[in-house]
């Protein structure tokens, strides 16, 4: 059994050490750079040969791995370009094919090397960074800054340098006094950011550098790959004992900034629907009364032990929303910290009213499956009543028995979880046969069957997924397609495909010390149609877009990920029925995109918050970006408001924080259309459902 939800909350602590600034000891000429210390020399060759003969990708240690190794490890201290300049990269041309053989021989030396070059650069930086904040701002003038330099050339100068950085500050300057700060206090908060970047830096050890670097080189074979160094090793497993209190959300280093991965369902962060994915955390409070400390700049480790705390007790957070882009204003979240409960991530059931073309009321049930999850420590001592996905969906199955006339699984936003548990959701759905192939390693093909020939529910049935639902939601979702068992419904899904195992290095290298632990892809996933749900994802039956952008989230947007591939179809019996009503199906679901007034303002939103995250380029001038706050701020209220008259709610004034989630009188036009298209499904068989709900316990 795999836990996908385990493996990708692996990210959180992925990247604890791999802060892009992190060590200012070359400020003073009495501090020594940074060496690499004797015992990872040959932790080193134990890496490199495990990823070399282990991994699914079965990648050779030569010249094209040396440098994708060198172009990820100058990525992961410099993504922004903000501090090398344009005379290192050149002077770092020379390991471009010799890595490889360096990893071979168990040579850190020009890790190091490099680091060390990078330290120099950075405590440059940070003294000019003081001197800038020394001078005056003026946010009257007419100038922009772009502030996506990921394939920006590298500065050929630190004049050059310096200038980009003049605007960067006055751009985190103009953030603040946006958001309601002085510009004293923002200029002060600014000079004190920059100076715990350099106290934080100091802090920086071999081990450090080493974790870095040999992240660079798992990295480089797919980003599911990675070393877990001793402290984070612990950490991971303090994370595990914990249960995951704290306030549910999937951490990683950004541009300097903390920024929210994904949110774990049923965690306080996820109940308060306030924070969502790609959202960047600024500053921590504790309590409601607690000073604000600034963390943009901080050891990942560090800022997650200040988030972290006992249940109960509060911690607020200031916010950039990731939505807004590059000119977001930043927002006050206040959580109660608390242990993620399996009762709080269970599915749910809802039944929704409406008439067909035909002008018939059917009633359409909606079942929203937020993770696949299993409570495995209740199962094996033996309680009759643990919680599951399945056993909680055949319950609800059980209770719209009757009711209903057809069905839709929302599993939008569901990350994945227990493999077994989407074999044996699947098992609901399909009398028995094979759900997914697993190829290892070395070849081999495992076909994993759902054994139970029940088929509990055989009616109308959508599967509804967007580009966060991923792993076993892929494997369910391409199963239910393949079948011919339902309609996929809204986004291609993540394209999360690959399983990854943990190896204990201690078990290998014999070391009395601690060595941690490497995590290493082994295995794909391939439906039963011999598609690899590896990269691609699922593609839907029918198109409804979504919030999320493949290109920030999705597989296909991670460095060196696995390419999409199939293998052998296995057999399956599929039924074609569905395929030949799709033409029509979509036919009257464009007819109603073109000319539902909730579809086209859900559209419009779509694109309006879109171009807010595609515009990498600010407006340094104070009066244009109060401008266009307000104009964000104003459609995002008459917006609102349309639906607040709709449903004779008082409308939002100015300067009213704007309802999120179930709060908000907005309607979920996406769920809204995957119903009206199952009543569909079941007018164009006669008025009638093609199938009947069957419960045989």
């Amino acid at each position: 059994m795999h836990c996908f939800r385990t493996l990708k909350l692996l990210l959180v602590l992925l990247l604890l050490s791999s802060l892009p600034g992190v060590n200012a000891r070359t400020v003073t000429d009495d501090v020594a750079p940074l060496a690499p210390a004797a015992q990872l020399n040959a932790l080193d060759r134990t890496i490199a040969n495990l990823l070399s003969q282990h991994h699914y990708r079965q990648s050779k240690l030569d010249d094209r791995l040396s440098s994708l190794i060198l172009n990820t490890y100058l990525d992961d201290l410099d993504a922004n370009h903000a501090y090398f300049l344009a005379s290192d990269i050149a002077a770092f041309e020379k390991y471009r094919s010799t890595l490889d053989d360096a990893l071979k021989n168990g040579n850190l030396q020009p890790a190091y090397e490099i680091f060390n070059v990078y330290l120099q650069r950075l405590g440059e930086r940070s003294e000019r960074i003081q001197a800038l904040l020394g001078q005056d701002f003026r946010f009257d003038s007419d100038e922009t800054l772009n502030v996506d330099r990921k394939n920006a050339p590298w500065a050929r100068s630190a004049a050059e340098l310096d200038e980009f950085w003049r605007k960067r500050l006055k751009h985190e300057m103009l953030t603040l006094i946006v958001s309601g700060k002085e510009p004293a206090a923002a200029r002060e908060l600014l000079r004190k950011r920059y100076e715990n970047r350099l106290n934080q830096a100091r802090q920086t050890s071999s081990e450090d550098v080493f974790q870095l670097y040999m992240n660079a080189v798992a990295q480089s074979f797919d980003p599911h790959t990675a070393y877990f160094s001793p402290r984070n090793t612990e950490n991971f497993n303090i994370q595990m004992r914990l249960s995951l209190e704290g306030i549910g959300c999937v951490l990683r280093m950004e541009d300097e900034q903390v920024t929210v991965v994904e949110l774990v369902t049923g965690g306080p962060a996820d109940l308060s629907q306030q924070i969502k994915a790609n959202d960047r955390i600024v500053a921590v409070a504790q309590g409601d009364d607690g000073p604000w400390v600034d963390v943009v700049g901080w050891r990942l480790d560090d800022v997650v032990e200040r988030i972290r705390g006992a249940r109960g007790s509060v911690v607020r957070l200031k916010i950039l929303p990731g939505k807004a882009g590059a000119a977001a204003a930043e927002k006050t979240v206040r959580l109660v910290r608390d242990t993620i409960k399996l009762d709080k991530q269970a599915a749910k059931s809802e039944i929704k009213t409406l008439r067909d073309s035909d002008g018939r009321e059917r009633r359409i049930g909606v079942i929203t499956i937020p993770a696949f999850y299993s409570d495995f420590e209740a199962a094996r001592r033996g309680d009759p009543d643990y919680r599951s996905t399945t056993r909680d969906v055949r319950r609800l199955l059980g209770e719209l028995h009757g009711k209903v006339d057809g069905l839709v699984l929302d599993l939008r936003g569901n990350g994945g979880g227990s493999l077994q548990e989407a074999i044996d959701l699947t098992g609901l759905f399909i009398a028995e046969g094979p759900v997914v192939q697993v190829k290892h390693t070395r070849g081999d093909v495992e076909v994993e069957k759902d054994g139970d020939p029940e088929q509990v529910y055989d009616g109308p049935l959508a599967v509804l997924v967007d580009h966060a639902s991923a792993s076993a939601s892929e494997i369910f979702a391409g199963a239910i397609q393949d079948y011919g068992r339902g309609l996929v419904i809204g986004d291609p899904t993540f394209g999360k495909g690959t399983v990854q195992t943990m190896i204990d290095l201690n078990r290998l290298t014999r070391a009395a010390e601690p060595q941690g632990q490497l995590k290493l892809t082994i295995a794909k996933f391939y439906r039963v149609n011999g598609s690899s749900t590896q990269h691609r994802g699922v593609r839907p039956d029918i198109d409804i877009p979504s919030v999320f952008d493949s290109e920030e989230i999705g597989e296909s947007a991670q460095k060196n990920a696995l390419p999409w591939d199939e293998i052998a179809a296995t057999r399956f019996r599929n039924d074609r029925r569905l395929l030949a009503l799709l033409p029509e199906l979509s036919k009257r679901h464009q007819v109603r995109a073109t000319s539902d007034p909730d579809y086209q303002s859900y559209l419009q939103d779509l694109r309006f918050s879109r171009e807010q995250r595609e515009k990498t380029t600010v407006s340094l001038r104070e009066s244009q970006r109060r401008a266009e706050q307000n104009r964000i701020e104003t459609w995002q209220r008459e917006r609102e408001n349309r639906y607040r008259a709709l449903k004779n709610l008082a409308p939002l004034q100015p300067g009213d924080d704007l309802p999120q989630g179930k709060e908000s009188a907005i309607p979920d036009a996406a769920l809204q259309e995957s119903v009206r298209i199952v009543a569909d499904l079941i007018a164009l068989n006669g008025g009638k459902a093609p199938g009947t709900v069957v419960m045989n316990r």
